[in-house]
């Protein structure tokens, strides 16, 4: 074999969304000369571009007019009066949504930075939408006191990441597009890089950094129905982990409850947020059983319960019962085309609604990883228990877990996640480059191992079909580890996760070429799926209680004197995940856990 060609950075960042983006953008306009982001797709294809509703900040620009109720008409707050909206605010409605979960330090820092990262990304020209006197428009979002999701139409996700994504080529940012992470170096707790793929040439290069950040998504795609695009495949999570990298809180995984009906493509919370209903098919509000002073503005993981409920229990609608009705006729055309022009044309095109007109078919969806690389609120990824940094290696967005979400998200956190602290590892990688990191040497050739990989994965004559595992996968995830969870499923779950990976290991890879070879790069993503979905059900295995999107109906009460902790999950050869337990971080004189009560 020959050796590997070795291309050199200062700082090498894994994913384009939003977290990457800005602590690539970030610590180039600090002065670090050589940056450069590689991504598996175009960088503006990133997921970050999926997301549709809002950006949450306490910006205060609107308010629910008075006695107008929880749907009632919002207005703008006139110059100068009291605010209505806090920072304060928003960290206990986020602490509360995370089901007191998610470590209130950290939740601190991204509610209190969120205004300067709002103003941040105005000042770069983002394309907000605007209240009749030019300020930033907010709307209502799930779990939020007050309308605090900053918006552009149904864009946001797309107009935040088109803007960073010009600032970091402003900063001369190299970006290596198409290229596949296939391995971490780390040696003596270490990181000195990463082996990656050139997808357009098939050739393996050892990429040595000073400081590498893996920001590179979810992991929606280990499920059946889901939100997630394509390339959402957890491959950041996995690489970590299988490189010694603890991963955290796995098991809480959210479902959206607006997912289109079979497809699980998007119809964003802001269909709620402006006012739309949920109905079951008897044509019933049915959340005022649930949640009745929030409706359908509840937290997703509620939302999801509660329509899933409606299904089992009979009342879903189309013609296998598993679905329920979105219903925004009331909204008017001026409205949806105005707020909501893309989940419109969504509607159209993939169930043929229009939903000026008509009910649109939709069903929980799953959408958002709440775990993840764990790490500090500076993107710093720790080793273990007590907190020990991996020196140079760091992680944020949606791959990382620095716990702002705990067992749940709200809606609009998650731009706002990926920003902050993408924004935050950029600055703590700019000063650990220019106070003196050395380029770390590595150990004989790092990439032989992914190049032995890559040919054993193309040389296998085996007789099973990658996607049909990836399919058994996905769905096994879907009926035993979805939105309602026991034991006797879980472990089920596991049984058959034990049965693919022994299946994936006579699969074959039907592409034998060099050259932009997709279907090698879907076998190394169901490789990494396997290896995390066995995480994700360990966890939920452990976890005998039920909290935010983790919800055991043999545990169905919130157990905090034995589950108020973090899991955290190292990899332990053949036998699986070693689970340890680390706790959250409460300020008990502010904000002690209490019911969670919508």
């Amino acid at each position: 074999m020959p050796e590997t060609e070795i291309i050199v950075h200062d700082i090498l960042i894994v994913g384009a969304g939003l977290a990457g983006s800005w602590a690539a953008m970030v610590a180039a306009k600090q002065g670090v000369q050589d940056v450069a982001v590689l991504s598996k797709i175009h960088p503006l294809r990133s997921h970050s571009g999926a997301a549709q509703g809002g950006i949450a900040g306490a910006l205060n620009n609107v308010r629910p007019v008075a006695g107008g109720g929880p749907d009632g008409p919002l207005e703008q707050i006139p110059a100068g009066d009291a605010p209505i909206d806090s920072v304060d605010l928003h960290v206990f409605d986020t602490i509360k949504g995370s089901d007191w979960l998610g470590d209130q330090d950290a939740i601190e820092i991204m509610c209190r930075e969120a205004i300067d990262v709002l103003y941040e990304y105005e000042h770069m020209g983002c394309v907000f939408s605007r209240t009749p006197d030019g300020r930033i428009a907010q709307r209502r979002f799930g779990g939020h006191s007050t309308p605090r999701a900053n918006y552009a139409a149904d864009w946001t996700g797309h107009v935040l990441l088109h803007t960073i994504h010009e600032q970091a080529l402003r900063h001369k940012v190299k970006f290596y597009n198409e290229w596949y992470c296939m391995d971490l170096i780390i040696e003596d707790n270490v990181c000195r890089g990463v082996v990656a793929m050139d997808v357009l040439q098939g050739k393996i290069y050892t990429m040595r950094a000073k400081a590498v950040l893996f920001g590179t998504g979810g992991y929606g795609r280990a499920y059946k129905i889901t939100s997630n695009a394509f390339a959402n495949t957890g491959d950041g999570v996995a690489i970590a982990y299988n490189a010694g990298i603890p991963l955290m809180d796995m098991e809480f995984v959210q479902f959206h409850p607006t997912g289109l009906y079979k497809h699980g493509i998007l119809m964003s919370e802001a269909c709620r947020g402006e006012g739309g209903y949920l109905l079951n098919n008897k044509h019933e509000r049915f959340m005022e059983r649930y949640a009745k002073g929030k409706m359908e503005l509840a937290p997703r993981d509620l939302v999801s319960r509660s329509e899933q409920q409606e299904i089992d229990e009979g009342r879903g609608v189309e013609a296998d019962g598993q679905g329920i009705w979105l219903d925004l006729r009331h909204l008017g055309r001026e409205k949806i085309m105005e707020r909501l022009p893309q989940v419109r044309e969504l509607a159209i095109d993939f169930v043929g609604v229009d939903p000026i007109d008509g009910l649109v078919p939709i069903q929980p969806t799953a959408h958002y990883s709440m775990g993840g690389i764990a790490a500090d609120a500076d993107g710093q990824v720790i080793a273990d228990l007590a907190g020990t940094p991996v020196v140079g290696f760091y992680a944020a967005g949606e791959a990382a877990c620095i716990s702002v979400h705990g067992a749940n998200r709200l809606g609009t956190n998650s731009l706002l996640d990926a920003s902050v602290f993408g924004r935050r590892a950029g600055y703590a990688m700019a000063r650990f480059v220019q106070n003196g990191a050395a380029l770390q040497p590595v150990s004989g050739d790092p990439a032989q191992r992914s190049r032995a990989r890559v040919q054993a994965l193309l040389d296998n004559p085996g007789t099973e079909l990658v996607e049909d595992v990836a399919q058994d996968l996905k769905t096994t995830m879907t009926n035993n580890c979805g939105i309602f969870r026991d034991e006797a499923r879980l472990q089920q779950a596991m049984r058959e996760i034990k049965v693919l990976q022994a299946r994936f290991k006579n699969a074959r890879t039907m592409d034998k070429s060099s050259r932009f070879n997709t279907d090698l790069l879907a076998t190394l993503e169901a490789d990494h799926m396997l290896t995390f979905s066995e995480v994700i059900v360990a966890g939920a295995l452990a976890r005998q209680e039920s909290r935010g999107a983790h919800s055991r109906t043999d545990f169905p009460q919130r157990d905090d004197d034995r589950w108020l902790v973090h899991t955290m999950a190292h990899k332990n050869g053949a036998d699986g995940p070693q689970l340890s337990f680390k706790p959250v971080t409460i300020d008990y004189d502010k904000y002690p856990p209490q019911e969670r009560k919508y």
